[in-house]
């Protein structure tokens, strides 16, 4: 019996998705001790959770007991931050599983969903997942989103949602607020997934619940450091968030997450600092690499940059530096052809790379 008849096909032919790999897995692979590791590949915070997160997780005596489904605690300290009822906001396993979350409850197999790559893959993964038909809109030259291309798709496939990130991962860029509300005016429902907000000083989470296809989504991932914990939130109009509310898992947010994340918000202020810190060294690194030959960085607002390789080769680029214990990331895909991602890191994590980089590139 062919047991994988039973698979649909569709599944069968989806491309799986390629996440980063963790620190022990590349220390074993490289034969490079972690400490000696400079990972820049996946736009983590490099100062790590907020300095109450691991005394918070230690103190936690709940970790037998199944967590509140509600996220009651957190949703509310969550509306204090930023300034949306409680009713509007629900939480998930990172903001990943809410893009999953609100795929299912909008999108049949054959209706289509709406990108523009170069993006984030999750979008296009996703609507595979859930039977979509993903349709593409590709940026303009400068990586700005094609509001005009955008609309025609629209009224073309009757598309459910569009997906954009702003800052846009892995451009670095943001959507302005008059072309949200441009894309605002179409039959469709708008996902701006706000993972980089913080770093960028802007967001449209002022407007959901003023336009009843506006969904924010996001994370505590960068801001605060909780990558490895998972989890995020969505601001929903009430009349979708009530159906998210069906589907979402009941127990998705564990009680670690759920107690590293109301730390985070206790403080803040410090968080808020690294940002500054981080925007700041962005700045600095951007500067040097610009000066260096071979390398065209990219303007960005978020905590990482993009970089084309402008004389040679962007994977060989990519594989030396990985040699030296260096992480960056590498794109193959047509947009995003001979290009490198380069995670805001600390200073002195900087100036390795910026010393491989000035004895590489001349050899590419």
């Amino acid at each position: 019996m062919n047991v994988e008849q039973f698979v649909r096909p569709d599944i069968a032919a989806l491309e799986p998705y390629t996440p980063i790999q963790p620190l022990d897995v590349l220390s074993e692979n490289l034969g490079i001790p972690i400490a000696d590791l400079i990972k820049l590949d996946a736009n983590e915070n490099p100062f790590g959770p907020a300095p109450g997160v691991l005394k918070a997780l230690a103190s936690e005596p709940h970790y037998a007991i199944y967590p509140d489904p509600d996220q009651l605690r957190l949703r509310r300290a969550i509306s204090a931050w930023i300034g949306h009822p409680i009713e509007r906001i629900i939480c998930g396993n990172g903001s990943d599983e809410l893009i999953d979350l609100l795929m299912r409850v909008l999108v049949q197999p054959g209706t289509s969903v709406i990108a523009c790559p170069p993006t984030f893959g999750m979008y296009s993964f996703n609507t595979g997942v859930v039977g979509g038909e993903f349709v593409a809109v590709p940026r303009l030259a400068d990586y700005s989103i094609d509001v005009a291309g955008i609309a025609a798709a629209v009224e073309r496939t009757s598309a459910r949602m569009v997906f954009l990130p702003s800052p846009n991962n892995p451009t670095g860029n943001s959507v302005s607020r008059a072309s949200v509300e441009q894309l605002l005016a179409l039959p469709t429902v708008l996902v701006l997934d706000e993972a980089y907000a913080e770093f960028s000083g802007t967001s449209v989470a002022d407007m959901v619940g003023h336009y009843p296809n506006l969904v924010v989504l996001r994370t505590f991932s960068k801001w605060a450091g909780l990558a490895g914990l998972r989890i995020g939130y969505g601001l929903l109009p009430e009349w979708l968030i009530q159906h998210v509310w069906k589907i979402k898992p009941p127990y998705n947010i564990n009680v670690a997450a759920e107690a590293a994340a109301l730390r985070s918000l206790a403080e803040a202020d410090i968080l808020q600092e690294r940002v500054a810190q981080i925007c700041a060294e962005r700045e600095r690194l951007y500067a040097a690499l610009v000066e260096l030959p071979g390398l065209q960085p990219f303007p960005s607002q978020a905590n990482f940059i993009l970089c084309q390789v402008t004389a040679g080769d962007a994977a060989t680029l990519k594989h030396k530096l990985m040699q030296q214990g260096i992480l960056v990331r590498y794109y193959r895909n047509a947009e995003l052809r001979n290009c490198i991602r380069i995670s805001v890191g600390m200073p002195e994590q900087h100036e390795r790379l910026l010393s491989a980089l000035s004895a590489l590139l001349p050899t590419l």
